[in-house]
């Protein structure tokens, strides 16, 4: 699974640019906690959180993050896009909910982070 894959399956909208959307994904972890994402969720991961600040771009570059998804269509900060463009990272909208998407993943093959 890609990130484009990851974009279809949880009907979402990519908020970042295509570069990079080739990234494989090979575990998922949903948390809204930062400390504890840090110290659980690992590199090739899809990150699901209703976090939306700039610092979700700084955790998931610290621990090479494929993408990060938003769900129930909130609203990210302009400042978290134009710095998730400058690290690569991929930031995905879906108006689905958390509970949502990371069912979805699940049934597509997604490994938890363990």
């Amino acid at each position: 699974m890609n990130i484009l894959d990851v974009v279809e399956c949880v009907e979402g909208n990519l908020l970042t640019s295509t570069q990079n959307t080739d990234r494989e994904i090979l575990y998922g972890y949903s948390c809204d906690l930062l400390s504890h994402v840090m110290a659980n969720a690992r590199s090739n991961c899809v990150w699901v959180t209703v976090q939306t600040h700039l610092n979700i771009v700084a955790v998931a570059s610290l621990l090479d993050i494929s993408c990060i998804v938003v769900p129930e269509s909130i609203e990210v900060e302009e400042t978290t896009l134009q710095k998730a463009e400058e690290e690569k990272i991929s930031i995905i909208a879906s108006k689905l909910t958390a509970f949502e998407i990371c069912g979805r993943l699940y049934d597509m093959g997604v490994k938890p982070c363990k």
